[in-house]
């Protein structure tokens, strides 16, 4: 019998004892594993659902602002050229004609300032005008009310040698879409 004692206590109890320890690592090894997974996708899916809501409250304070979006689309969208002219026709009208007068418009081709750096599509508008200042102030509040994509570049002002008003250039760069 002692022949088979060492046989019995490798195979009966080490061999068996060690399969059952690595077994028993191993199952804590694949738990840690699959723990730390679903932490991170816990983590995952609780970031995705933050995300979510705050998403759904973005797009509900932009469906309240929605028509003042296609409001500036549509201003942005427009003819820059054609709308000045037609708006200081409009301006024109509500001011005294020996007040202010407009001598020139042009649409130079290099862009200047911001434009020249930005990629945003845009055009420069330079306008020249006689005018007194009170009335010059005013159609310029109400050319620009119109006209908020307009950017005011350069303004000069030099008096008027034939009458007390005053000479005006000004230069705009107008946003366009």
């Amino acid at each position: 019998m002692n022949h088979y004692r060492q046989s019995i206590a490798l195979f009966g109890f080490v061999i068996p004892s060690v399969i059952a320890i690595a077994v028993i690592v191993g199952a804590f090894m694949v738990k840690g594993r699959v723990s730390r997974t679903f932490d991170e996708k816990l983590s995952h899916f609780q970031g995705f659902e933050q995300n979510k809501l705050q998403a759904l409250g973005l797009e509900a304070e932009i469906s309240m602002k929605r028509e003042h979006i296609e409001a500036w689309e549509a201003l942005v969208s427009e003819e820059t050229a054609s709308t000045v002219t037609s708006n200081l026709r409009e301006i024109e009208e509500g001011l005294p004609s020996k007040e202010f007068q407009k001598t020139a418009q042009d649409h130079p081709p290099a862009k200047k300032g911001f434009a020249g750096a930005s990629a945003q599509n845009s055009s420069q508008i330079a306008l020249a005008f006689r005018a007194t200042f009170r009335s010059m102030q005013k159609a310029l509040l109400d050319l620009e009310s119109r006209m908020p994509q307009l950017q005011l570049q350069e303004m000069r002002i030099e008096p008027s040698p034939q009458s007390s008003s005053l000479n005006f250039q000004v230069t705009y760069t107008a946003w366009e879409k």
